[in-house]
């Protein structure tokens, strides 16, 4: 007989398509920098304000986030962000003003990105999965990239051939339409709900994960007491300055800057986002059968690497032109890029629930990705200012590298879970 799909993979898969619209058409931020500098008269500096408010406002809502599903679950939250982000992108259609731009989309639809993001996922894998956990992160990631992959290069399309507006209100009414509808009728919290256990059976940690600490249970700020949660936490801010923040934000305005065709450089975009899905769905595999911290290191320094590659054309006048001259370089750096972009958040999750499965996974993950928008802020606003000052994203590329290098490092100074338990043991 044929064996019956554990609903597990339903949630999963549900999760993973909120994921790809709504953080797909966060990532598509870049795509609308110079329709929004040319529509309000705004410079790439102020812009980036904008995107580094959103960052900063979605960092924010994440430890909130994680407090409200331990109140009222991840589904209610996961299901009424997505309505938030749906409807703050229909409206956007209708701005006439900077100020407006910078409220609905740098505050308002950031919050419902923030709860529609990590956090909840990972509470809901959690809940759902005993095993084949880093799989399932790593499916969760590619939500993300995926999103990347169709959402920008669709809203480079839809400005080109129509308008930033036009592009907005189409996004705004896939989210309401087709996203909201199926989180209501499918998603759920608990595998009780359904009279199942998790896959890999019930145990004593697979408790669900957004219930509140008993009085025995460590206190949430006990957490930054931990060397261990410092050695995981500034890696993952890194993490944030390097992607959604450098790369996510100015990628398309970097390559406008060298002088690139739209098509080219959405070719790069969506070959970053499909090698970065690719590297997601590996990440995930290989966090579940080797060190995860020590695979957080190598990615750390191959994101470096790729990184110095870029460093290598903008720092000649006459390798530049080279550089132009030759697309296939764009999009060789795109591939290598984006094998390793979102391919720490899986083994930086899978960590968080081996090291701190003690404490309230909702709040711990809440902090956790608010470092990560905090680095993702950052690395949004100071290539802008960077560029401002020196008309190049040459000395962004340089402070990237140095972090990155030092995120491995600090990765590397964690111990092994297992030896962690056994210790305890």
């Amino acid at each position: 007989m044929v064996k019956k799909l554990h609903y597990a993979w339903i949630i999963l898969f549900v999760t993973f398509f909120a994921l790809l619209a709504v953080q797909g058409i966060r990532l598509s931020f870049g795509a609308f920098i110079e329709s929004w500098e040319n529509e309000f008269s705004l410079d790439r500096g102020t812009i980036s304000l904008v995107s580094t408010l959103s960052f900063i406002i979605y960092g924010i809502s994440q430890p909130i986030a994680g407090r409200l599903i331990d109140r009222f679950g991840a589904r209610t939250i996961l299901l009424y962000s997505t309505l938030l982000v749906g409807l703050s992108m229909l409206f956007t259609q209708w701005i006439t003003s900077a100020w407006q731009l910078f409220f609905l989309y740098g505050v308002v639809a950031s919050i419902g990105v923030g709860g529609a993001s990590n956090v909840a996922a990972t509470v809901l894998v959690s809940n759902w999965f005993n095993e084949k956990r880093g799989v399932a992160f790593g499916v969760l990631e590619a939500g993300f990239s995926v999103g990347q992959m169709v959402v920008v290069p669709a809203a480079l399309f839809f400005i080109q051939w129509y308008d930033w507006k036009m592009a907005v209100a189409i996004f705004g009414f896939f989210l309401l339409v087709v996203i909201f509808p199926v989180l209501l009728f499918l998603l759920r919290n608990h595998p009780a709900e359904k009279n199942l256990q998790p896959i890999g059976g019930a145990r004593e940690e697979a408790e669900p994960s957004n219930r509140v600490p008993n009085d025995g249970a460590p206190s949430v700020g006990s957490i930054f007491r931990s060397r261990n949660f410092w050695y995981l936490i500034l890696p993952f801010f890194i993490c944030g300055f390097t992607t959604t923040g450098l790369m996510d934000t100015h990628l398309i305005p970097f390559a406008q800057l060298c002088g690139f065709t739209t098509t080219v450089t959405g070719l790069a975009v969506g070959l970053l986002a499909a090698f970065n899905t690719m590297g997601t769905l590996m990440s995930g595999f290989i966090a579940d059968r080797w060190s995860s911290r020590k695979f957080l290191a190598t990615l750390y320094i191959l994101r470096a690497l790729s990184i110095c590659f870029l460093i290598v054309f903008v720092s000649d006048p006459d390798l530049l032109l080279f550089f132009v001259g030759h697309p296939s370089l764009l999009l060789l750096f795109a591939i290598s890029f984006g094998l390793v972009d979102f391919a720490t958040v899986a083994p930086t999750q899978l960590l968080a629930t081996q090291l701190f499965k003690q404490y309230s996974m909702g709040q711990v993950m809440g902090w956790l990705f608010l470092s990560h928008q905090a680095g993702s802020a950052l690395g949004a606003y100071l290539p802008g200012m960077f560029y401002e000052h020196t008309g190049d994203y040459t000395l962004a590329f340089y402070v990237s590298v140095l972090l990155l290098v030092g995120a491995a490092a600090l990765n590397l100074l964690m111990p092994e879970p297992d030896k962690i338990m056994n210790r305890k043991a």
